[in-house]
């Protein structure tokens, strides 16, 4: 089942996806709700929405499909993280191996499968990230990959809009990324329950989902979802190590090899080819079993520069 989140007329609703239309839940309940209620009762509310009326998808502005408490971005795919090391000349580190890496981003700055996306204030070189998301269904903690399968609620596409120059800089000080990164995250176009993917999945429990992205109608990238290095069990189970997860919780794959971000591509190619994303630039991504998302990239905010530190004293008294 595909449940999804619009706006028509001011008013927000949820519901589920159809070939028909978007069919909108009898009450005031949120996906976020279902998924807290449990993929049954979830199932059994959508069942029952899909006997109302329908309403054409391109006649609503569509919202990420939920609102997540919090939102994990894992660089899962080593052919990535090759391309992103390529100008240092160095191999991937092996720390990458030993365990699935994330950072938090930031829920509050969540768009919609077509919804314009400024340019972060400062950026010259912004960039895309094609990756899957897979949303958490029960609160868990300490889960071993088995158990967080069952917790596993369904799958979203997700893209990770990255203002690369102001990443970089972040992460020249071992920290972040931060600024670099959230400014907008593309969630959609739907949550789609877990069986329904069920039959992509590989021998070795990956889904093999083909994934493609391009730029103003020019493929850039494609890959399939089973590169990955860890299955997304083992990504809920490594989140919830020592701690918990809870229903609704979003994490990400990470971008995708082969093209899965422009940024990879300049590392391996040793230019910036194509060229970081400009006003105007039309970005959609396409997930097999998942749909498709559409951003245009528009101008942003044009703020005064960042002060940069003062020169301070080492005294130790005043």
């Amino acid at each position: 089942m595909r449940f999804a989140t619009w706006e028509s007329g001011g008013r927000v609703q949820a519901g589920v996806a159809s070939a028909a239309g978007l069919h909108a839940l009898p009450d005031d309940r949120t996906i976020l709700d279902l998924v807290r209620a449990g993929l049954p009762a979830a199932l059994e509310a959508g069942t029952a929405a899909l006997e109302g009326p329908a309403v054409p998808v391109d006649s609503v502005r569509l919202l990420p499909p939920l609102e997540a408490p919090t939102v994990r971005d894992f660089v899962a795919f080593e052919e990535h993280v090759e391309g992103m090391v390529a100008p240092s000349g160095e191999a991937v580190a092996p720390e990458w191996y030993q365990a699935p890496t994330f950072y938090f981003t930031n829920p509050y700055a969540l768009v919609g499968a077509h919804d314009d996306v400024p340019v972060p204030p400062g950026s010259q070189k912004f960039d895309f990230e094609l990756e899957v998301a897979v949303v958490v269904g029960r609160d868990g903690a300490s889960l071993t990959p088995e158990q967080a399968r069952d917790h596993v609620f369904g799958y979203t596409i997700l893209n990770d809009w990255s203002a690369r120059d102001l990443q970089f800089r972040e992460m020249a000080v071992k920290l972040g990324p931060a600024k670099g990164k959230d400014s907008a995250t593309t969630l959609g176009p739907w949550l789609v329950t877990a069986d329904e993917l069920e039959p992509y999945r590989d021998d070795d429990g990956f889904l093999a989902l083909d994934m493609r992205v391009s730029v103003n109608d020019v493929e850039i990238g494609q890959d399939l979802l089973s590169n990955m290095g860890w299955p997304f069990e083992e990504l809920v189970s490594y989140a919830s190590r020592g701690t918990e997860v809870r229903a609704g919780d979003v994490l990400g794959s990470g971008t995708c090899g082969n093209g899965g971000c422009l940024a990879e591509l300049w590392g391996i190619r040793g230019e910036a080819a194509p060229p970081p994303l400009q006003i105007g630039d039309v970005v959609e991504m396409t997930v097999e079993g998942l749909g498709t998302i559409r951003n245009r990239v528009v101008e942003g905010l044009d703020l005064p520069p960042v002060p940069p530190a003062r020169k301070r004293s080492r005294a130790r008294s005043r």
